[in-house]
């Protein structure tokens, strides 16, 4: 259990071509659903400059050419109640490493709109659909290698790449959990949402396209078991903050670390709260969502974000190689 430091991170990265970034928001077809709002970065030779991105500001060139064959896709999954855009960052970071990112807002599990956030199932179908999207409709996706496709998840995000990996939840320990802890935030959200119920036995989507992941802050971590999680054999990174007070420990991300199969390369940050993952805060974050700003006293957001990104970067470059 270690942090990366951020020096191997660069030597292993040291001969990647470096890109700006392109961007460009799109509609993914869900087949059963809403369409799903998306963000895609990509690898671009065109012009880049600071551009808003809902409560942040990222230098991109939007609607640039995209730059380059054969590139790895990955796609990210938010939190709740979070959006395409909070791991804008890292999305920034993959693509000067020549990846490209594919970001979803999971409808009925975000900012604007939390009726469906017991419909926890829904999400890793987002992540089909989104792949799917990246695959066969997106204009450029004769750019991207099929073979060398990753997931990053956060939160419940995380839930959503353990369940995408091949991972299956016993959400009868739900109850059990609930019962034992109430007080946790997850379970005072389940009660505010009591009423939506399922009228259908849970179904979860699993997609074998999806080869490696990095997993922060997994939210109903608890609910994978061995056997829940004995079908995953892709390579994961496991990150978790030692503070953290929404997925109190060792209920989540230490229930996932033990559960594997095959065990994960484990990063446990020393005074991380629950929103260290997220992109360092703005002015208009701080006023507008300050509760996701929130770290514990002396943690410093934007430092960690230094060894952070590379990190992430440095495992997908490792687990998605280029096809010799």
């Amino acid at each position: 259990m270690k942090i990366a430091a951020a020096a191997m991170a660069t030597l292993m990265l040291a001969t990647t071509p470096s890109f700006c970034a392109g961007f460009e928001r799109v509609t993914v077809t869900d087949p059963d659903g809403p369409p799903l709002e998306a963000g895609i970065w990509y690898p671009s030779e065109a012009p880049a400059s600071s551009q808003p991105l809902g409560l942040y500001q990222q230098t991109v060139a939007t609607g640039g050419a995209v730059a380059g064959h054969g590139l790895p896709l990955i796609v990210m999954s938010h939190g709740s109640g979070g959006s395409f855009e909070g791991h804008y960052d890292t999305a920034l970071a993959l693509v000067e490493a020549g990846f490209v990112v594919a970001a979803v807002t999971h409808t009925g599990d975000n900012y604007r709109d939390h009726s469906g956030f017991a419909q926890i199932e829904n999400r890793p179908r987002h992540i089909k659909a989104l792949v799917d999207y990246m695959l066969s409709t997106w204009p450029q996706h004769d750019r991207l290698d099929p073979a060398r496709i990753g997931m990053f998840g956060f939160s419940a995000g995380g839930f959503t790449a353990l369940v995408t990996v091949g991972g299956t939840p016993d959400l009868r320990r739900v109850a059990e959990n609930c019962a034992a802890h109430p007080d946790e935030w997850a379970c005072r959200k389940i009660r505010e949402f009591a009423g939506q119920g399922h009228a259908t036995p849970v179904v979860f989507v699993h997609d074998p396209r999806v080869v490696a992941a990095v997993i922060a802050a997994p939210a109903i971590g608890y609910s994978f078991t061995p056997q829940g999680l004995a079908g995953v054999t892709a390579p994961i990174q496991l990150w978790r903050g030692d503070s953290d007070e929404i997925l109190p420990h060792p209920r989540h991300a230490q229930n996932v670390y033990e559960s594997l199969p095959v065990k994960p390369d484990y990063h446990v940050v020393p005074n991380a709260g629950h929103f260290a993952f997220l992109a360092p805060c703005t002015a208009m974050a701080e006023k507008f969502a300050p509760d996701i700003c929130h770290d514990p006293a002396g943690f410093d957001r934007a430092a960690f974000h230094r060894e952070f990104n590379p990190a992430v970067v440095a495992f997908f470059t490792a687990k998605l190689p280029p096809r010799p």
